[in-house]
């Protein structure tokens, strides 16, 4: 455990009984959390840790959202307030919230019938539009401006090539060889090709931006039965266009180990999403374009192994950039699924 949380201190803080058993939950990559249970009962302690995301400020911003999201009937978790009514707990320089324990299994795309990825579409509309009810007026507004300027530029091809050059540097340089710089190799040089081939597709500006959750896929929403339970981690929470959330989603809960979209699954989730969102087939159209385009720039996982020796994503790396191969060849179609 990288570092122990002040256990004592919190629950005195929050009237949360006596500590009976703290267990570390699966480490997700910006933040970690715990499955705590007292004498008053199990929760789920979270300690945010990401500079970008963790000061008390944006925090406080998240848990409004999602306590007004339940005031609406979305299956969220909203925090817990402490003694004096905050959900925010500073101690010892770290930033801590507690939450209710929520029963529940992650579910992919794999495991979800036609009819349940219809109604996971429809769930992310209807957080979308809901956020649009919730969220304050004079904050959209001065957000929606700030990233209209961020989401104008997409990525550069030039900036691609380079960082493709400096990757294969770092992957000749790695000693021993392994399996997975020999796969490495093989999608950068393809890549490569790829961008060469389609240099001239680059996306135009971005489309209708809105509050969106931030990082909607399977490992931030809980299932109970059938039905979502929980929706989590609402980290990444700002203004962004709504539309590459759904299509950038779709992509990982419907993509099968081979890299491919599962399409008539895309197709009833994207219904749906459209349905709820009030989004547009054209809409949805030019967000797979611009997702597209970003996936055939992007190289994260690469820079994670590589740049910081992280290997946390490593197991997701097989089937994402052969998505991205499989995305290009299969164009018109993954379009026409989404629009249709």
């Amino acid at each position: 455990m990288p570092h122990a949380p002040p256990l004592g201190a919190l629950l005195r803080q929050y009237a949360a009984g006596s500590v009976l058993a703290c267990e570390p939950v699966d480490q997700g990559l910006l933040n970690r959390g715990y499955r705590l249970c007292t004498t008053r009962g199990r929760y789920f302690l979270k300690h945010h840790f990401d500079p970008e995301t963790a000061t008390p400020a944006a925090i406080a911003r998240q848990h409004r959202a999602t306590e007004r999201l339940a005031g609406l009937g979305v299956p969220v978790a909203p925090p817990l307030p402490d003694r004096e009514g905050r959900t925010v707990a500073v101690v010892g320089g770290h930033t801590y919230a507690l939450h209710p324990w929520i029963d529940g299994r992650h579910r992919h795309g794999g495991q979800l019938t036609p009819a349940q990825c219809a109604r996971l579409g429809a769930l992310l509309g209807v957080v979308h539009a809901s956020l649009e009810r919730v969220m304050p007026t004079h904050a959209r507004a001065r957000d929606r401006s700030d990233t209209s300027r961020r989401a104008s530029e997409s990525p550069d091809p030039a900036d691609t090539f380079a960082l493709i050059d400096a990757l294969l540097a770092r992957v000749r340089r790695h000693r021993p060889a392994d399996s997975f710089d020999e796969l490495a190799r093989h999608r950068l040089l393809e890549r490569r090709a790829l961008l060469e081939r389609h240099a001239d597709r680059r996306p135009p500006r971005g489309g209708s931006v809105g509050w969106v959750h931030g990082d909607f896929h399977p490992f931030n929403l809980l299932y109970k039965g059938d039905a979502p339970a929980a929706i989590v981690d609402w980290d990444r929470l700002g203004v962004k266009p709504r539309a590459e959330e759904a299509v950038r989603a779709a992509a990982i809960f419907f993509v099968r180990p081979a890299g491919a979209l599962d399409l008539p699954k895309v197709q009833a989730y994207a219904r749906a999403y459209r349905r709820t969102a009030g989004a547009t087939p054209s809409q949805l159209t030019a967000a797979v374009h611009r997702v597209w385009w970003e996936r055939l720039n992007d190289f994260w996982m690469l820079r994670w192994h590589y740049e910081r020796g992280d290997t946390r994503a490593d197991p997701q790396f097989p089937a994402a950039s052969a998505l991205a191969v499989w995305w290009t060849r299969r164009y018109e179609a993954v379009c026409e699924a989404f629009a249709d």
